[in-house]
């Protein structure tokens, strides 16, 4: 399983093979994503990353973590948070209609009072154990 961080590792960095390798011959790709709109950024790269693996045919699925489980409430992921930067509405619509899937960690919503708050589509409550074992050994990871 690769492990890639939202870090700029920059051309030659020790790994920039394997992960180059580990991606092409991976069918799954989880993308990590631990902040919410408090940092918009990080979650447009990291669903511009999401939609990039399925146009190359990967299954991908987006764990939200602490605040990112905010983003499968109704409302939680809009807007445009960069200069030039496309709306996050049009990237979700990209990435379900390509069958990408949000999960929500379970302790996350409920440490946030939101355990039993409505969800988006293509949203669903899975903690690390599925994750994992939805991932296998093979997955490509991204941290966010």
């Amino acid at each position: 399983m690769a492990i890639t961080t939202g870090a700029d590792t920059g051309p030659g960095s020790l790994g920039d093979e394997s992960k180059e390798d580990t991606m092409a011959g991976s069918d799954k790709v989880v993308i990590k994503l631990a902040t919410g709109m408090e940092e918009g950024e990080r979650v447009l790269v990291a669903f511009l990353v999401a939609t990039a693996a399925q146009q190359q045919g990967k299954e991908v699925v987006v764990w939200a973590t602490k605040e990112a489980v905010r983003l499968g409430i109704p409302g939680g992921l809009q807007g445009v948070v960069c200069k030039d930067c496309p709306p996050l509405e049009g990237l979700w619509e990209q990435f379900t209609e390509a069958g990408g899937e949000l999960w929500l960690c379970p302790i996350c919503l409920a440490s946030r009072d939101l355990g039993e708050a409505e969800t988006v589509a293509n949203t669903k409550v899975a903690g690390a154990t599925p994750m994992w074992e939805w991932a296998g050994g093979d997955a490509t990871v991204f941290s966010y």
